[in-house]
């Protein structure tokens, strides 16, 4: 697990981050362009999808175990355990008793927990590009805990956007440009 933690939060280049996510959003954004109407239709149907809400929160709860497990705790070393068996609880209690937009608010914790080797892989880098990523990783932060305590802005969102075409294709174009514009910066100055 220390590998694994290592490689998340040390070991990330800020080259690496860059193109990832860049290739990320392009991928992403031209299925969303090429494929619209089963994209709009999955999207609809995400904040009520209990199953990928399991699926999601099962792998936050994997991430906030190993950092919790792996990090430098300091003075709170005595309270590892505690503070485990408080998240195996945590994980099943959320997991069943918050069934409401459960997709929704596993996604918010992924946003946040995304930020972190993010902002690490950006921190005192000398290029003026890396406030790309780093302005991506904050928004991120802020739709994450939006997400997570009000999951109904997501399905207000999804909605709003999908009302029009042209905002769908506007929401389509700005994400494939952000992604071409950190491509080349990835690959150029990073």
């Amino acid at each position: 697990m220390k590998a694994v933690y290592d490689a998340l939060y040390y070991d990330l280049t800020l080259k690496t981050v860059g193109i990832g996510i860049a290739v990320l959003l392009i991928v992403v954004h031209l299925l969303v362009l090429l494929r619209g109407e089963p994209a709009k239709a999955w999207l609809k149907a995400l904040p009520r999808n209990e199953r990928l809400g399991m699926a999601v929160l099962a792998f936050d709860f994997a991430w906030c175990f190993l950092v919790w497990s792996e990090m430098d705790l300091g003075e709170f070393f005595t309270i590892k355990k505690t503070v485990q068996m408080v998240m195996v609880f945590g994980f099943f209690g959320f997991g069943y008793y918050v069934r409401e937009f459960l997709a929704v608010r596993a996604i918010g914790l992924l946003l946040i927990l995304l930020a972190c080797p993010v902002l690490n892989a950006a921190f005192l880098q000398p290029p003026a590009t890396r406030l790309l990523l780093v302005f991506l990783a904050y928004a991120w932060i802020i739709k994450g805990m939006f997400y997570v305590g009000m999951p109904y802005l997501m399905r207000d969102g999804i909605d709003w956007v999908v009302a029009e075409p042209s905002r769908w294709r506007m929401g389509a174009l700005a994400g494939l440009g952000y992604g071409v514009v950190l491509l080349l910066c990835a690959v150029m100055f990073y």
